[in-house]
């Protein structure tokens, strides 16, 4: 009986290959989004999985309270990783601070640029560090150093670089103890190139015991009956302790299972990654809803011509089951071979999905599991596709159907008009949902950051060479002509590395607390970076007294609330700082948020220098400015990589998050569309091969192509604009919400909603115009001589 249904079904496929390859062609597309977005989707919910001790792993992170409302933050003190294993060690199995920077690794002549972490002794093991060579308690020893499998094969070859020595930021020299395998893109230490002592930060003297430099990450890992509320509750107090901090900072630890999709909201933990889970999730389950849709739809519009089938086989003794299962095992060969060719297609479309969405997945092959989410895949969709159809078709009378009687209801074609309803309202929302998204990320790429970002570049290696030579170096760049002008700061003018919580001012309320970034550099940052002053001066090199001055930027002044802020007295660090001048909003941060308050000083003693910025000559050209730049660099440290970026560039990376949504939900939108659009294209062929004698009827009463045109378009295009009424609002909701998420928002337009109404028309009219003016054309003397 199976293999008869079987043949039945091929045959049915081959009969009507038209729709046969509409149907498979649409479910194909359905499940490759569907596909594609479940990886995705197991890659975010697996984030850090890799890692033995997920369920035991926190970080340290602590909520203070400025300006009323609940800031958390990543960034702790240094001894704070000791104090809670001195206090605490009985819940804790290991405690240890991290810091992440970018830092040079040579061996003889090579000289790498790579992003490593300075760590205490227990972190290699803490997050089980996959050793080829050596183990995770290599790093007990000061003199070592961990290297990733990939930079010892660049600095070793083939050798075995166990026992070799490396020089590390020029200053220290490390011998190699342990070669790990590189981490996962999917964990949240992905990319650390080589791991060495902490201690190492601190071969200059500096104080191991600085409670006020919250610069450093610090991760704990529980016992194995430890409880993280628990723990949290014992070591909250830890940090105000030492500090006595106005903002009253509370310690508690966030498990490695919140790091990556939730994030934090005036002290809440709120969905962050979360969002886009559920967004993606819906928006896959939605289009491979529309690939069924058109199954179903067509299944049914082609009732008729199925009707004498049905009713021989109940004439003859089939039972409404036995009809259902035929039906339902034509819609799972149907689905199955559309399964086929989806994993076809998802493989050859992997690579490009993985540059949209910034992921490196594969397909698991080899595990079981696949097969088993396939074969669930199939019969899901193969029920959901092919159970209306069948039912459907199962329950036609047999007299009715073999006298040729069987008509249509005149609400037959309701559910199939409901179906179109749902198709295009999905497809108008998403193309409203891209069309918003688009308009979000050209606002803020508009905005005015404060700043001219064009022929600023960025060096962010500053060697010793040329800290201990700087006039000189500067003064040889600007000989060549390639710059106009050479600055030093603390961070990039696309970021903000520190901040301060503890300035007093006259006026200000002593039960608020209030965060500003702080940026030190130099007399020539101002004119470099062109920024815009608005009250008072940039610093000078002729005034030695700016050396205990400070200049704010706009929102620092109006979190301040200082009407005429130029000579005002500030106290910090014990110091009275002098304000001379106020500046426009550098935008810093993320160009979606406000301002951060901040505040610039040239102490280099309190904001060392890390970066140097260059203002490029217009009149020349950056292909000979560069090169002129990068030999005065080598003649100062010939072994150093020449590491430069440029500002437009640096800033452009911040709206990298948005841009993918925005192309993922383009795609998902044209996908969307096309199969909507397969679906009448099927609907639409077989209406007008329905009403063929109509038409010729009508063409010899003297109708003319355009009379036709319209009145076979007219029934689609009320279904499609009134999917037009229902998602416009709908779409409204949903994205007025998702730009809630932002400080500084577009507003959505109502040219949105109409380009979207537009295409929505336009791609219908386009689609069914094909198969609507074929008919109309045809020759009449055709279609109705058998008459």
């Amino acid at each position: 009986m199976f293999r008869n249904y079987l043949k039945v079904a091929w045959r049915n496929i081959l009969r009507d290959k038209v729709y046969s390859g509409i149907n498979i062609g649409g479910l194909a597309i359905g499940m490759v989004v569907a596909g594609l977005i479940g990886l995705w989707i197991y890659d975010e919910l697996t984030m850090n999985r890799q890692h033995a001790n997920y369920d035991r792993l926190a970080q340290v992170m602590q909520h203070a309270s400025m300006d009323g409302t609940i800031v958390t933050f990543s960034s702790l003190p240094m001894p704070t990783s000791a104090a809670i294993r001195d206090a605490y060690g009985e819940d804790f199995e290991s405690v240890a601070s991290t810091w992440v920077c970018e830092r040079t690794v040579a061996y003889k002549e090579k000289v790498l640029l790579q992003t490593g972490c300075f760590a205490e002794a227990p972190f290699p093991g803490m997050i089980t560090l996959d050793m080829l060579r050596g183990t995770t308690t290599g790093l007990n020893d000061p003199s070592a150093i961990f290297l990733s499998e990939s930079l010892a094969t660049s600095l070793f070859g083939a050798a075995d670089p166990i026992g070799q020595t490396v020089q590390l930021d020029y200053a220290n020299t490390q011998q190699v103890r342990g070669i790990y395998k590189d981490l996962p893109a999917n964990s949240s230490f992905s990319g650390l190139a080589f791991i060495a002592p902490i201690k190492l930060l601190f071969a200059n003297g500096q104080n191991t015991d600085n409670w006020y430099s919250s610069s450093f990450h610090i991760f704990a890992q529980l016992t194995a009956k430890g409880d993280f509320r628990k723990s949290s509750e014992k070591i909250k107090n830890i940090l105000y302790a030492h500090t006595a901090d106005a903002t009253k900072p509370v310690l508690f630890l966030n498990p490695m299972s919140r790091w990556h999709l939730y994030e934090f909201r005036n002290g809440i933990s709120v969905n962050g990654r979360m969002k886009f889970v559920w967004l993606f999730g819906t928006i896959g389950g939605f289009v491979l809803l529309l690939a069924c849709i058109n199954f179903m739809n067509l299944s049914t519009a082609r009732s008729e011509k199925r009707a004498k089938e049905v009713g021989i086989r109940k004439a003859i003794g089939s039972l409404k089951q036995q009809l259902v299962g035929q039906f339902l095992c034509e819609s799972f060969l149907v689905v199955s071979i559309a399964a086929v060719l989806a994993m076809f297609f998802a493989t050859l479309s992997l690579p490009v999905f993985n540059e949209f969405s910034g992921k490196k997945m594969n397909i698991p092959w080899t595990q079981p599991e696949l097969g088993m989410v396939v074969a669930g895949f199939i019969f899901v969709i193969g029920l959901l596709a092919g159970s209306y159809p069948a039912f459907y078709l199962s329950s036609f009378r047999p007299i009715r159907a073999l006298k040729g009687s069987l008509k249509a209801g005149r609400f037959a074609s309701v559910p199939r008009q409901v179906m179109v309803v749902v198709q295009f309202t999905v497809s108008v929302v998403l193309v409203i949902g891209t069309l918003v998204v688009y308009d979000q990320i050209q606002f803020a790429k508009n905005r005015p950051v404060g700043y001219s970002r064009e022929g600023l570049v960025t060096i962010n290696q500053l060697t010793s060479e040329i800290r201990q030579h700087y006039e000189a170096f500067r003064g040889e760049l600007l000989a060549t002509n390639a710059v106009t002008g050479v600055a030093m700061a603390s961070t990039p003018t696309t970021s903000i590395n520190s901040s301060a919580d503890n300035l007093d001012w006259a006026g200000k309320d002593p039960n608020t607390q209030s965060l500003f970034g702080t940026i030190g550099i130099d007399q020539d940052y101002g004119d470099v970076v062109d920024w815009k002053v608005i009250a008072g001066r940039n610093f000078s090199r002729e005034l030695s007294s700016d050396s205990q001055a400070f200049i704010f930027n706009k929102a620092a002044i109006l979190q301040m609330g200082l009407k005429e802020p130029v000579g005002e007295t500030i106290k910090w660090h014990g110091k009275e700082w002098h304000v001379i001048g106020v500046v426009d909003d550098m935008v810093m941060t993320s160009p979606f948020g406000t301002a951060m308050p901040t505040v610039f000083m040239i102490d280099s003693r309190q904001r060392p220098y890390n970066v140097m910025n260059l203002r490029l000559d217009p009149d020349a050209t950056t292909g000979e400015a560069m090169a002129k730049i990068e030999a005065v660099f080598k003649k100062y440290s010939p072994a150093a990589p020449f590491d430069y970026r440029f500002a437009d560039q640096e800033y452009g990376l911040k709206f990298a998050a948005e841009e993918r949504i925005g192309r993922l939900a383009s795609v998902f939108a044209a996908l969307a569309i096309t199969i909507s659009c397969l679906g009448l294209f099927g609907l639409a062929s077989f209406i007008t091969e329905r009403r063929t004698k109509e038409i010729g009827i009508r063409k010899v009463l003297g109708a003319t192509v355009g009379q036709l045109w319209q009145m076979l378009s007219r029934d689609f295009m009320v279904l499609v604009i009134i999917s037009c009424f229902i998602a416009v609002p709908v779409a409204w909701r949903l994205m007025d919400q998702w730009l809630q998420a932002y400080d500084y928002k577009t507003v959505i337009s109502w040219q949105v909603f109409l380009v979207a109404i537009a295409t929505a028309v336009g791609v219908t009219l386009v689609t069914i115009s094909y198969q609507v003016v074929k008919a109309a054309l045809a020759d009449p003397v055709n279609s109705l001589r058998s008459e």
